[in-house]
């Protein structure tokens, strides 16, 4: 494994907002290198725990180095944070405090050629944040038709020349398998009118986006995770979940949204029926951002939205 480097996005806001309090469990949903974790270990107390979920073997591996002063009250899971209803049930958690979830990539796997994220870099296609997963860029550039090239590109990459490119990957793929980021980057360039790539991101950069989230289903565990954090953390306790990206984004807001409403029964009945409640509160109404310092010292955290709620 490199050194696993990652700049914790949002560090101090994100520990503010977790309220950590001795007795406690908490629960950092992306572990990654271990920043945000280890100032939550810092700040609980010895009677509370932290648990770490990491896809990625190499985080887990950082991460229990970084908390090494602190194993004894932290439990690692090598998983999808889908999955943490299951923990907390298979723990016998019933005094979760707070949960964290940093949905962006790391900087490790961005800047690790090997891992195939970047168009930076050229390697062997691959993009799995969980090298075990079955699925990898490679086989969504090389086997998906080109409606479903064009769909994911589309809505997972928000890029107005999704059919295009689509199309110019499948023709690609007709004479010889796609095998590296830089080949896949030089048919997304080609695609896109000149016109077009004169000023604003890399041409590349929406497409790989889309595919990176498609091999690693990230937009898929989102709700699943607000829901079961909410249903699971105690009175008072806190959800604190960093975005990246519109798509992400919106569907916080979204399951935020559902989770805030109460009785939605017609207003002319006399006395409710449904018996719907609130199961959380807003804590910032308006997203969270990154300061001008944290920006001009880590220029990857500018799309950064941090968005808290709190258990009723």
């Amino acid at each position: 494994m490199n050194n696993f480097s990652h700049t914790s996005v949002l560090l101090f806001e994100c520990i503010e907002a977790l309220n950590i309090r001795d007795g406690y469990t908490y629960v950092d949903c992306t572990a990654g290198g271990g920043g945000h974790s280890l100032e939550i270990a810092k700040r609980m107390g010895k009677n509370s725990r932290l648990i770490c979920f990491d896809r990625d073997k190499d985080a887990i591996a950082a991460a229990t180095a970084r908390l090494h002063d602190y194993l004894d009250r932290v439990t690692f899971i090598n998983d999808n944070f889908s999955s943490l209803e299951r923990v907390i049930r298979d723990l016998k958690i019933d005094n979760l405090g707070g949960v964290l979830a940093d949905l962006g990539c790391s900087s490790y796997q961005f800047d690790t050629p090997e891992r195939g994220f970047s168009y930076m870099h050229d390697a062997a296609l691959d993009m799995r944040m969980d090298v075990d997963s079955p699925l990898s860029a490679y086989n969504v550039v090389n086997e998906y038709s080109e409606s479903e090239l064009k769909k994911i590109i589309f809505d997972y990459g928000e890029e107005r020349f999704a059919p295009r490119i689509a199309g110019a990957i499948c023709s690609a793929r007709a004479q010889k398998p796609i095998t590296t980021t830089h080949a896949l980057a030089d048919i997304i360039k080609g695609a896109i009118p000149s016109a077009a790539r004169a000023d604003g991101p890399h041409p590349a950069k929406r497409t790989f986006q889309a595919i990176r989230i498609e091999v690693n289903g990230e937009l898929d565990a989102i709700k699943p995770l607000i829901d079961s954090a909410a249903a699971s953390l105690v009175p008072g306790g806190r959800l604190a979940i960093i975005s990246f990206h519109s798509l992400e984004d919106r569907i916080v807001k979204q399951a935020y949204k559902s989770l805030l409403g109460g009785c939605t029964c017609p207003k002319d009945f006399p006395v409710c029926i449904c018996g719907r409640r609130p199961i959380i509160k807003e804590i910032t109404k308006k997203p969270i951002l990154p300061t001008n310092e944290e920006l001009e010292s880590n220029p990857r955290s500018r799309s950064a939205k941090l968005r808290i709620a709190e258990k009723l």
